[in-house]
């Protein structure tokens, strides 16, 4: 079993930045990859970045490419979420996920991901 714990959501003005982190406990595998997803008052939950655990390959929506940074350590099991040039769109919740195995094309689908933390919130206003 994996528990996927997120933290460092937060209120932060527009054009702010904040740094989202999730930790990995329990049984972890080399062929993970651990992903970050969204879902925003009355939207439905968006994929937002992603991270191969042995090749370090990223991926990210088109909506945050040159503002999110994604990245991990390996060590101890922590993948991160650098969110910089905040806008109010970016409100929402912010769910790390983890999928034992998952092709490239399907990196961005929620269904392809095994294991979800709780959320942490992230607000932004204007």
């Amino acid at each position: 079993q994996v528990q996927l714990m997120e933290s460092g959501g937060g209120l932060v003005q527009t054009g702010g930045s904040l740094r989202l982190s999730c930790v990995a406990s329990g049984r972890t595998y080399t062929t993970w990859t651990t992903a970050w997803f969204r879902r925003a008052p009355g939207r439905e939950r968006e994929f937002v970045a992603a991270i191969r655990w042995s090749a370090g390959n990223t991926y990210y929506s088109d909506s945050v490419k040159g503002r999110f940074t994604i990245s991990k350590d390996s060590a101890n099991d922590m993948v991160f979420l650098q969110m910089n040039n905040l806008e109010p769109e970016d409100t929402a919740i912010f769910y790390c996920a983890v999928s034992r195995l998952v092709i490239d094309r399907a990196v961005s689908s929620a269904d392809n991901y095994d294991y979800w933390g709780q959320g942490t919130q992230v607000a932004v206003f204007s």
